[in-house]
């Protein structure tokens, strides 16, 4: 089957140049293509991209520049229409986020699952942090019910909402999920043709939640593929996973945004009242019996507040 690799790069040049070389061998023997979008980096990251894949020597890597900087959506759809409109366009598209390393063999083996299972469109593969240990990369969707579960960080909740937890997906085994980390991701081009690319409203994170959700209401199946591994430096071209930084604004943007398209305004307010009647429990309970705060700082009143700045931005009618 035909394959296109893309591989968005935001000022991570040396990084992205190693998930290159990871992915390369399996490219090359899958007979498939690279491309690196460069997001408008702006700090020389071009000029070193395009000098380390020039010392490739004759590769099948080409090198996008991105006008602006538009996010993980916009970079990877940068990338996918050239090669959907192109004379030869993939069968399968594989997203590589820039602090990932592909496994030997990892990417063959989800090229292989899906050749074999003509039902799924969409497949992530199994990831593991730098010390070997798994990083969640399964999930399921969002919910209100799945906020509260999330935020009250309580065992015996964990039990009674387990059917939502977005968290509680075993990773041991291959298995049919909601959706996949886009950090490694193998799409079908009929996914892509029929329901659309990422929805460039979200600047990062939940795009692949959406895509995901676009697919399964088409019919599509979404699976786990454990046979194929990659290791992803978590965070490390966003920061986002690292609890003693405050979360960015986009996330929370992000966050809105699939809310209110996946399930309107009372979806969105149930979520919201939810996530914040579990944390002020959490908070509470953490005091009381002197638990550690693991959440990252001003989590509470970053989410207020950038919930009640959108809220307040609505366009009047």
């Amino acid at each position: 089957m035909k394959l296109l690799v893309v591989i968005v790069n935001y000022k991570t040049a040396e990084l992205t140049l190693r998930a290159v070389a990871s992915a390369l061998p399996d490219v090359t023997k899958l007979g498939g293509r690279i491309t690196v979008v460069d997001n408008a980096s702006g700090d020389g990251s071009l000029e070193r991209l395009g000098a380390g894949i020039a010392a490739l020597g004759e590769v099948p890597v080409e090198l996008v520049a991105a006008e602006r900087n538009g996010g993980f959506g916009y970079g990877n759809n940068l990338a996918i229409r050239r090669a959907l409109a192109s004379d030869d366009p993939p069968e399968l598209v594989y997203l590589l986020n820039p602090d990932a390393v592909a496994a030997p063999g990892a990417i063959a083996r989800m090229v292989e699952f899906m050749a074999a299972q003509p039902d799924v469109g969409i497949a992530g593969s199994h990831i593991t942090n730098p010390d070997g240990t798994t990083h969640v990369s399964a999930f399921r969707f969002p919910s209100p019910l799945g906020e509260v579960e999330g935020a009250l960080k309580l065992g015996i909740a964990t039990k009674l909402l387990h059917r939502w937890s977005v968290w509680s997906l075993p990773c041991d085994r291959t298995c049919r999920v909601d959706w996949v980390s886009g950090a490694s991701t193998l799409i079908r081009r009929e996914v892509l043709e029929g329901v659309g690319l990422f929805d460039e409203n979200f600047f990062l994170y939940f795009e692949e939640t959406d895509l995901c959700r676009r697919a399964t209401l088409a019919g599509w199946q979404i699976w786990f593929v454990r046979e194929a591994s990659v290791e992803h430096l978590v965070a490390a071209a966003t920061g986002i996973g690292d609890v003693k930084k405050r979360v960015p604004a986009y996330w929370f943007q992000s966050r809105r945004y699939y809310f209110l398209k996946q399930g309107g305004a009372r979806e969105l307010w149930l979520a919201n009242v939810g996530w914040l009647a579990a944390q002020s429990l959490w908070r509470v309970r953490r005091r009381i019996q002197r638990k550690p705060d693991v959440d990252p700082p001003h989590l509470l009143l970053d989410f207020v507040r950038h919930n009640v700045a959108a809220a307040r931005s609505r366009p009047k009618r």
